[in-house]
């Protein structure tokens, strides 16, 4: 390796050895590449001396560590025979061993540091993948994140988004009468989804702090780029939360990452691991936004390494913008690999020493055939070629030795605590809670004013009866009065009469008693 070459191996010449050394262009290593070849024919030691490459340039490397055989790269290389073979067969003088500056990440934070994301970064078209949801489903997610939005609602995490689809739910009539048919059935779909996504993960992935990618481009103080490794043995178990993370992470450097224009080396290479999985079922949208992005995020600086097994894994649109392209053995047992094979063939500048279809049949373990882009980012004439050794241990690290790494890492004890503010979860049961307060005070009001009118009602039942109980005393008086006068009237009527009659008897008496007397006196003269 030069400064501005990266050393690949050496191709085959006429005498059938490896003399001619086969080197890639550093300018160019931000045009993209392309890793293909079956199970087993060598991609992973190219991935990783590929990365060895570009991190002793001084340029930082993301790559996915499927099976846990990349780790490797962290420990020094061991002296093996088939490896100092292959460093005699492509006269590898100056072949050292190396251990590799690595930061181990890990979804879920077993294996590495804890890699998270926010709802909000994650957008809807790309959760809605994750999903598999339909496009009436896609719509309501896009509807919920516009919500979010004009009421200052921060997603952040499943929790926040979950609160977020019961409260357009809730406003499902006058939602839907601003943006399109919202009905609960699609809310109650949306939520089931991320009710798995949850248990295969999700719940770890989506949350703060976010994964800063600054700290995916580092360098070392003695000038090499640090080598970010995902732990991705488990996560291939949820294949769509493992493309849409990757995608999720190109997408932000995407967005972060300012024009550069032509540099002299990348700023980052990013290889996917089975890359396939990115592309399965993907919506035209979906495919249309990844197209996007390796078009344009090469003038950032950044190069995209796709890793798979057939070119066919891979839309043209996007095999169009890969510029450097190893191939290792194919084997054709089907009509679908034959066509794979005949693609791959296809692809390279022909070289008139071998037939490339016939050579990708009969490449061995370790061989791939290369082009790269030479001056003025043309293809080179493919080439048959000995992949170099890797300088790293080949194999993965034991636990003990990750852990030792880890500790040791710039970004140690930076992502270990999660986060978790103030969003729309707490927001909306706030809001939720202050309603029930306010129906509360409502009901209570209402509560009370029914016992008021009740109140009312009882008094002036009372008043009423009050009253008549007045009037109707009031007349047993009148009449108790009437009938006392009645008797009164009687009894004096009575008395005067007895009166008149005593008073006649007296008066009879007296009268006669004075006749008498006078009488007497008459007779006694």
């Amino acid at each position: 390796m030069t400064d501005a070459t990266l050393f690949i191996g050496a191709s085959r010449t006429p005498a059938d050895d490896y003399q001619k050394p086969e080197t890639m262009l550093l300018k160019f290593g931000n045009r993209h590449g392309l890793v293909t070849g079956a199970t087993g024919t060598g991609k992973t030691v190219t991935l990783q001396i590929l990365a060895e490459a570009f991190s002793n340039a001084g340029v930082p490397v993301f790559a996915a560590d499927i099976k846990g055989d990349l780790s490797g790269v962290a420990a020094m290389g061991e002296p093996k025979d088939f490896l100092l073979k292959r460093a005699e067969q492509i006269k590898l003088d100056a072949y050292e061993h190396q251990e590799f500056p690595v930061i181990f990440w890990d979804l879920f934070g077993e294996k590495g540091h804890p890699v998270r994301a926010t709802i909000s970064e994650m957008g809807p078209l790309l959760l809605s993948r994750i999903m598999n949801l339909s496009e009436a489903q896609e719509g309501v997610m896009n509807i919920a994140f516009r919500i979010a939005d004009e009421e200052g609602l921060l997603l952040l995490d499943l929790k926040d988004l979950q609160a977020m689809l019961q409260h357009v739910a809730e406003r499902a009539d006058e939602i839907s009468a601003r943006y399109g048919n919202v009905n609960r059935q699609s809310v109650g779909s949306i939520q089931r989804a991320l009710l798995v996504l949850e248990q295969q993960g999700g719940a770890n992935f989506f949350a703060e702090p976010a994964l800063r990618i600054s700290d995916i481009m580092r360098t070392t103080p003695d000038g090499r780029g640090a080598i970010s490794i995902l732990a991705a043995d488990r996560l291939m178990m949820s294949p769509r939360l493992y493309a849409t993370f990757l995608l999720w992470l190109l997408s932000e450097m995407f967005e972060e990452l300012p024009e550069v224009g032509d540099l002299d080396k990348p700023k980052l290479v990013f290889f996917f691991d089975e890359a396939h999985l990115l592309f399965e079922d993907a919506p035209k949208a979906l495919v249309d936004r990844i197209e996007q992005v390796v078009r344009l995020i090469r003038s950032k600086g950044v190069g995209v390494y796709f890793v798979t097994q057939s070119p066919l894994d891979v839309p043209d649109r996007v095999l169009a913008q890969l510029g450097n392209r190893f191939q290792h053995a194919l084997r054709v047992f089907t009509p679908r690999e034959e066509k794979a094979v005949r693609t791959a063939a296809d692809t390279f500048r022909p070289n008139p020493d071998f037939d490339c279809y016939d050579a990708i049949t009969k490449l061995g373990t370790g061989e791939a055939l290369v082009s790269t882009l030479e001056l003025k980012g043309i293809p080179s004439m493919v080439q048959r070629t000995l992949i170099r050794p890797p300088a790293g241990r080949l194999g993965p690290l034991t636990d003990a030795e990750r852990a030792k790494v880890m500790a040791q890492s710039p970004v140690s004890g930076q992502y270990d605590q999660t986060l978790d503010r103030e969003s729309a979860y707490e927001l909306l049961a706030k809001r939720g809670a202050e309603a029930a307060k306010a129906a509360e005070r409502e009901k209570q009001a209402a509560e009370q004013a029914k016992l008021d009118v009740e109140e009312e009602k009882i008094r002036l039942r009372e008043q009423r009866e009050a009253e008549r109980e007045a009037i109707r005393r009031q007349r047993e008086e009148e009449r108790a009065s009437r009938s006392s006068s009645r008797t009164q009237s009687v009894t004096e009527a009575a008395m005067k009469s007895v009166v008149r009659s005593v008073g006649s008897s007296v008066g009879r008496q007296v009268g006669a008693a004075i006749v008498r007397g006078i009488l007497g006196s008459l007779l006694r003269r």
